[in-house]
């Protein structure tokens, strides 16, 4: 009896096992089948929708194009990271109609995104490489579209490369958007983030959270605060709700949208966090340290605008006002975003379309 009990059990295990895997077989041939890389697409006469890769001086830079009518105003859209491709978000808060007002180009700058190759030479992935591509995109773009200039728009970590730009072809832009702007990553940023990482827990009484908290930070006799491990602060941050979506962790803000996107094929999210890993460890990353824009780049030759979610501590909206305050030029303006932390955007859209197209129609009058 008891070998017969033995048999049966092996039998019921080996149901299981074969069960399980025919059900992660379906899952695989479902994420295969919404993986299909497609965009938004649209029906009117002079609306476009295009995602490519092209070489822009000798490196592979991936493109998504989406416009209701390329008459309007071109947006060049630089992606976050810097290394990380933004246009998940577009695919997956399906409210965000920023291609209404503007042809929205959405661009992954050398070796990232979409364009991702791995044998790339990595250490040609500098600031001054990626600006001779920011023109070059440029000039093509306003060439395409017959524009004498286009906007440019920085997401965080490409607010970097969008600033830099507009320093040094002001003539190609009719104003700078940047959006999550980063401003230095210096004490003055980390303990902005730790002031309100400690008053959300605290609040909530969560205790776990606050000795990791007192665990990833120096503190300084004038009672500021430096971050031992920016990855491990910025995870604290998104538990506190002041991440990239407001009130969500990393695995529900960014990991979900990017496994369940249409936007991307299977190949494009697998390679989508290699990509963003390599740029880490590129000169560009390390020609960023230290940086502190509200010492080096005060004044503009063109307008420049910001906007912050009235939540972000990824990238404290109180020092984006404060930079925006300090510098020089022909109109600024800062613009905080309510219900939204750091991509106001896609958290707030109509929001955010709204304060975009109002700027639009201020620089053009």
């Amino acid at each position: 009896m008891k070998i017969h009990g033995t048999k049966k059990s092996g039998k019921k295990i080996m149901i299981i096992v074969i069960c399980m895997i025919l059900v992660l077989l379906l899952l695989f041939v479902i994420w295969c089948f919404i993986s299909s890389g497609r965009i938004r697409t649209y029906n009117d006469e002079k609306s476009l929708s295009e995602k490519f890769v092209m070489d822009i001086n000798d490196s592979p830079n991936g493109f998504f194009i989406n416009s209701r009518n390329t008459d309007n105003p071109v947006l060049l859209f630089v992606s976050s990271g810097p290394g990380t491709d933004d246009y998940v978000f577009t695919d997956r808060y399906k409210d965000m109609h920023l291609e209404e007002d503007f042809t929205v180009v959405y661009w992954d700058y050398r070796d990232m995104g979409i364009a991702y190759d791995k044998n790339y030479d990595t250490e040609k992935i500098t600031l001054e490489n990626i600006l001779k591509d920011t023109e070059a995109v440029t000039e093509y773009l306003k060439k395409r579209f017959g524009q004498e200039k286009i906007f440019i728009m920085g997401f965080s970590g490409g607010s970097h490369i969008a600033l830099h730009a507009a320093q040094e072809y002001p003539q190609n832009y009719h104003a700078l958007i940047n959006m999550a702007q980063c401003v230095t990553d210096g004490a003055d940023s980390d303990t902005l983030m730790y002031s309100f990482m400690k008053e959300v827990f605290t609040k909530r009484n969560d205790n776990a959270a606050l000795k990791k908290l007192e665990a990833s930070v120096e503190k300084a006799e004038d009672g500021s605060v430096v971050c031992k491990d920016w990855y491990n602060y910025v995870a604290l941050v998104h538990k506190a709700g002041g991440g990239t979506i407001k009130d969500r962790s990393e695995f529900e803000g960014i990991v979900m949208p990017i496994l369940l996107c249409n936007c991307y094929t299977v190949k494009e999210k697998l390679q989508y966090v290699p990509a963003m890993k390599m740029y880490r460890e590129t000169p560009l990353a390390k020609e960023l340290d230290g940086f502190d824009y509200r010492t080096g780049a005060v004044s503009f030759e063109i307008p420049v605008y910001f906007i912050s979610g009235d939540m972000d501590y990824n990238c404290p909206w109180e020092l984006v006002k404060e930079y925006c305050d300090i510098i020089d030029a022909p109109d600024k303006e800062f613009f905080l975003i309510p219900d939204a932390a750091h991509s106001p955007l896609w958290e707030n859209p109509e929001y955010t379309c709204d304060v975009l197209r109002r700027v639009k129609e201020r620089v053009l009058k």
